[in-house]
């Protein structure tokens, strides 16, 4: 055996025993992979916020471009059944072709699972199907120190498909540590209205951001004068010209503005034009919007890049 097969070899007896003796939830809540522990929900490469966590996995949008879905592909696990494993609901209906890694079931975890045939914990062990992970609602109470939290990056917690229940166990957690600041992101805007309306979602309370994700200018956003609400336009595909964001009384406008480009290499992948992006930028400016542009920007725009954080007014 040589020394990088027994390296290989140590550190997945390593994991392996800490798995098997290690009992309090926080420290299960790791994965091996490329011979490194990754603790889930601290770290992010997204530069919009301090970190993101993941109650809640698994998305039936289908969308080409979804960096999620290449996450679970290489980082997954290797099971599509678990002992934990049980049908939360039917799919619901109308919402397309099931897609590739997806039954179309909703699935609960109330601890992570153990791959023991690759000796990891598979932190999606359902690939891309709706999963929640319950063992994960307290993380943010751990968090002493507080940060902005991206909260579902690796779903859309307000799909059709996500049980009322489920959304409703994120934002009590989301309450019991309020010295952090929660951005919620959907690409079905209508679900705010309705969790709103059943006293689900918290208004008036500026640690709670609700954003929308829009493609195209003629998308649904969400705006209410009660709450913080952002628009993150990624990935940018055609000229926002004539925005309606800013078109609108000032009680109609968002608080915030994302702006990225397609990330990965997808055949037809779309390489915006500068003039997109600097459009925004002065609209925001006149409407005094707070706009970010992502990393994915910063070559396209050059001395024109911008990052601002509404909460830094």
């Amino acid at each position: 055996m040589n020394l990088k097969s027994r390296s290989k070899k140590w550190l997945l007896m390593k994991h392996s025993e800490l798995i098997a003796t290690i009992t309090e939830p926080f420290f299960l809540n790791f994965t091996y992979h490329r011979k490194r522990t990754i603790l889930m929900g601290i770290k992010t490469k997204i530069d919009w916020c301090d970190s993101s966590w993941n109650p809640v996995t698994g998305c039936l949008h289908g969308c080409q471009y979804c960096y999620a879905r290449g996450i679970m592909e290489r980082f997954g696990g290797a099971c599509h059944v678990a002992p934990h494993y049980h049908d939360v609901e039917d799919p619901v209906e109308n919402v397309g072709v099931v897609y590739e890694y997806s039954s179309g079931k909703n699935h609960v975890l109330n601890e992570p699972y153990f791959d023991a045939k690759n000796e990891k914990v598979a932190p999606y062990p359902y690939f891309f199907d709706p999963t929640l992970h319950r063992y994960k609602l307290d993380e943010p109470q751990r968090w002493k120190k507080p940060r902005t939290i991206f909260v579902c990056s690796m779903a859309d917690l307000f799909g059709e498909w996500v049980p009322t229940e489920w959304i409703s166990a994120v934002i009590e957690a989301c309450k019991a540590a309020p010295q952090h600041r929660y951005l919620f992101l959907t690409k079905n805007p209508k679900r705010y209205i309705k969790l709103i309306q059943a006293g689900i979602l918290p208004l008036n309370n500026d640690r709670f951001w609700y954003g929308t994700t829009c493609e195209n200018p003629m998308q649904e956003y969400f705006f209410c004068g009660k709450a913080k609400t952002f628009v993150s336009i990624e990935p940018i595909f055609a000229p926002f010209t004539g925005l309606n964001y800013f078109d609108t009384p000032p009680e109609q406008r968002v608080d915030w503005i994302i702006v990225g480009a397609e990330t990965g290499n997808r055949k037809g992948k779309v390489i915006p034009e500068k003039s997109w992006i600097d459009e925004l930028a002065y609209c925001s400016a006149q409407q005094k919007t707070p706009i970010f542009m992502k990393s994915s920007l910063r070559e396209i725009m050059g001395d024109d890049f911008i990052q601002q954080f509404p909460w830094d007014k």
